[in-house]
């Protein structure tokens, strides 16, 4: 490159991220442990293209006024609009129209998956993240719904999440339609502004809520988000509405049929709700695990019944230096009305999803994150003109099932050493000149020396019958390696 020519500086889009094997492997450990759940409940894999037309993908998005506001979009060579998907259920509703005679109704799959929005990036909030859905299409019963419930606890329990550090949370969008139309807010057309103020209760609290069903609200940045224009009692009222949680699921039963008064929707939204607490009940699902909140609305437009939500309720300090909840890292509902956009028919249908990368970043502040692989067995070469002889013990190790790579680099046996070590390689096969002569090898466990290293504790009788190197014959290779890796499969 002429030396006047200007370098392109590397840098990443705005509101992405590179992610690297620690991280990486870390998700697929949580995401196995998460398909096994769902997998017990019956549920099957799908997949979709990352890319929808835009009519298709429909105008979902809290905070999107616009067809395509809140997605990455672009004209495609047939004319057409295109864009990358901003959830997995958008796409599930296509392939439920489009495949309707093929599937089995109900239809019950899993995906996982990369989606895309274009919103405001910030700390942990990025403009691509990963999402593991599980979604029953073509049910109306309540125990789809309760069902879901159920899974997200179970699945959060699973990954080591304790009773007590989570609660599934459950509310109905009637219910909050019923309040509406007992405040006047509904015929105001306002239900949709009311509905995006109170989903931001957990972030803004009380006092930003009714900021959000008032004037408005001016953010820390000196953005200001356009209020709802709601008198002084409509805000009560909803506010009443959005406090009325309680542990006894039957408290809470009784404070919204109050709230709804002879309000029809609102009162099907409550029997609703009464419904999928009593399947809970029915299958041991207690107020320890799952509670009716009201708070809970979520913020995608195509919900039209019980919408949940996991949250974690431990607690953390904030990039802000706030100590509260973590928060929510899963969340769904049903959406009776999605497919009827294709079919002109109603096919009611019900889910959640996973927030995979914030459940990792949670599952990490834990200290419960999945345990994952090491790295490859790692042959170090000492003597670069026995190239081949290495290469047959990387094959050896390899044709046992063992994961192992030989080290193609050009530095010295120390500097192969530290290579093994960033590749989180549990052990180093070493073979020099002496070792060729007498026919055998030596293997170092490296977690082991690592683990020594450390100066832990209370280990003292333990590392004194787990020697960090061993000699062996050529011909026991693979099964000193397979003792050393047993060793540390077994490690607490």
């Amino acid at each position: 490159m002429p030396a006047d020519e200007t370098r392109v500086q590397p840098r990443l889009a705005k509101g992405f991220r590179d992610l690297f094997a620690v991280d990486l492997e870390a998700r697929r450990a949580m995401i196995e442990t998460v398909r096994a759940v769902y997998e017990r409940y019956g549920f099957e894999p799908l997949e979709t293209p990352a890319i929808e037309y835009v009519d298709v993908l429909g105008k979902n998005l809290p905070e999107s006024d616009q067809p395509d506001g809140g997605i990455f979009a672009w004209k495609g060579d047939d004319e057409e609009w295109i864009a990358t998907r901003y959830d997995l259920t958008a796409p599930l509703a296509r392939v439920v129209a489009q495949y309707a005679q093929q599937l089995p109704k109900p239809f019950r799959r899993y995906q996982v998956g990369p989606v895309y929005r274009m919103e405001k990036p910030g700390p942990g909030r990025f403009r691509e993240f990963t999402q593991f859905d599980f979604d029953t299409v073509g049910s109306s019963s309540m125990a789809a719904d309760a069902e879901a419930a159920a899974l997200l606890s179970e699945a959060l329990e699973a990954l080591g999440v304790a009773r007590g550090d989570y609660v599934v949370r459950l509310n109905d969008r009637k219910v909050l339609n019923g309040v509406l139309e007992q405040s006047g807010a509904l015929a105001s057309g306002k239900g949709l502004t009311v509905l995006r103020a109170v989903d931001k209760l957990d972030r803004l609290g009380v006092d930003g809520v009714r900021e959000l069903l008032g004037k408005g609200r001016a953010d820390e940045s000196g953005d200001f988000t356009p209020g709802a224009g709601l008198d002084d009692g409509a805000i009560r009222t909803i506010l009443d509405f959005v406090q009325a949680g309680d542990p006894d699921r039957d408290v809470v039963l009784g404070r919204l049929a109050a709230l709804v008064g002879e309000s029809a929707v609102g009162r099907e939204g409550v029997a609703e709700l009464g419904a999928i607490s009593a399947l809970l009940a029915a299958e041991g699902v207690g107020p320890d695990r799952v509670q009716l909140d009201p708070s809970v609305v979520r913020g995608l437009a195509y919900y039209t019944g019980p919408v949940l939500e996991a949250a974690l309720t431990f607690p953390i300090v904030d990039d802000e230096g706030v100590t509260r909840p973590f928060g929510s890292v899963a969340g769904g509902g049903r959406y009776d009305d999605l497919v009827e956009r294709f079919t002109g028919e109603k096919v009611p249908a019900t889910g959640a999803s996973i927030g995979v990368d914030r459940l990792l970043a949670a599952l990490r502040t834990l200290k419960r994150v999945p345990a994952t692989r090491p790295g490859p067995i790692v042959v170090a070469v000492l003597e670069k003109d026995r190239l081949p002889d290495y290469q047959r013990l990387v094959r050896e190790l390899r044709n046992a099932g063992l994961a192992a790579e030989l080290y193609l680099g050009e530095s010295g046996f120390r500097a192969q050493l530290k290579y093994a070590d960033k590749r989180n390689a549990p052990i180093a096969v070493i073979v020099g000149g002496n070792e060729f002569t007498s026919g055998t090898v030596a293997l170092k466990d490296l977690a082991l020396g690592r683990e020594l290293a450390s100066n832990i504790q209370d280990r003292d009788e333990w590392r004194k019958g787990q020697p960090a190197q061993v000699t062996v014959p050529r011909d026991q290779l693979v099964s000193a390696a397979r003792e050393i890796l047993a060793r540390l499969g077994g490690r607490p």
